[in-house]
């Protein structure tokens, strides 16, 4: 077993890190740091056998802490994770990884110096639809894309630390975090350019903008757009792609959060009218079929993180395939502040 300590209880630590933690085989939720007193109160009302803290110092003063989870804001990540990281606790950090790709160097530099595991929680690369157009993918249906067109479009507030944009990074930091991430999977071969737009409107009390979108251009000639917005009414498709023997359109998010939420991970279920649409031409008639998504679970990340730990099994998230997220990150707020097409390294990302 591997003693886990969580630092934040906010949403994330409470609804996501402590959960599936606590139902992964070979971790143990150990302790659980916050600074907040309401924070403190609550983790000890959810978890009575865990040890509560009232900070990162006091927690890696504990001896008996071997992984510290760090699911603060976003601009804390670096420093909190190379603190944990030199006082030799290996390390799992909430997404985003940090705020840009030197920070994301510096915390590989100090799992290099100090031996120990790094990884980022990106828990969504077990997500039913992220699965399902994977599998899309990999059987021809539509035979290799070209055009990916990615997002989540809504119309409420963001709330919290996520509405400042010091604290958080921007509209771009949250969920595009994961469509990145899924993009570099998605897609093989370098990222050649970068074009990024956010516009922001005076509607709700925050300045990290109302919507964004990005654009990345693949060495391949793959086209992946990505759409992030809170100010939206009426909202798109998760997903639209297009390949040369086919389409594939979905609609909805995956169940998990909402089971989540409920206390129950096992009870995710989604509604059947959001299953995949996908069109084929692979025999030269159209054939239009409704595709069951694939189910994953979010208690797959820890399960691997258990074993890289106790079994030395391959690391699922490593944080080189993040630091190529955080080099789009750098290219799109680039882009943003320009108005121009950011082009990558010819290694690109």
């Amino acid at each position: 077993m591997t003693n886990v300590a969580v630092v934040g209880y906010g949403y994330a630590g409470r609804v996501f890190h402590s959960y599936l933690i606590e139902r992964a085989e070979g971790l143990d939720l150990y302790a659980i740091s916050t600074r907040s007193a309401e924070g403190q109160r609550s983790a000890r009302e959810d978890h009575r056998r865990v040890r509560i803290y009232g900070s990162i110092d006091r927690l890696l003063g504990d001896d008996g802490v071997q992984l510290v989870v760090i699911a603060t804001p976003h601009h804390t990540h670096r420093e909190l994770a190379i603190r944990a990281m030199d006082a030799g606790r290996h390390v799992v950090v909430d997404k985003i990884m940090c705020m840009n790709a030197k920070e994301a160097a510096d915390m590989i530099a100090a799992r290099d110096r100090n031996g120990v595991l790094l990884s980022v929680f990106h828990n969504r690369r077990w997500d039913w639809d992220y699965l399902t157009v994977k599998k899309v993918i990999a059987d021809g249906l539509i035979g290799e894309p070209y055009l990916f067109e990615a997002g989540i479009l809504s119309y409420r507030p963001p709330r919290g630390w996520r509405a400042d944009q010091q604290q958080s990074g921007g509209i771009l930091y949250d969920w595009p975090a994961h469509f990145v991430d899924q993009a570099l999977q998605l897609v093989p071969g370098p990222v050649h350019s970068v074009f990024c737009e956010i516009i922001r409107r005076d509607r709700w009390n925050a300045d990290i903008g109302n919507y964004a979108k990005l654009l990345l251009c693949f060495a391949n000639g793959v086209l992946y757009q990505i759409e992030i917005g809170n100010l939206a009414a009426i909202g798109k498709p998760r997903w639209y792609i297009l390949g040369p023997l086919g389409a594939l359109i979905k609609h909805g998010l995956d169940p998990q959060e909402a089971a989540l939420r409920s206390g129950d991970l096992d009870a995710a279920e989604e509604d059947p009218a959001e299953r995949a649409r996908v069109v084929s031409f692979l025999d030269g008639t159209p054939q239009d079929r409704l595709i069951d998504s694939v189910r994953g679970t979010w208690l797959s990340y820890y399960r691997n993180i258990a074993a890289a730990l106790n079994e030395g099994a391959e690391l699922a998230v490593t944080p080189e395939q993040i630091y190529r997220v955080m080099l789009v990150y750098d290219a799109a707020i680039e882009s943003a502040a320009s108005g121009e097409i950011v082009r990558l390294s010819p290694n690109g990302a």
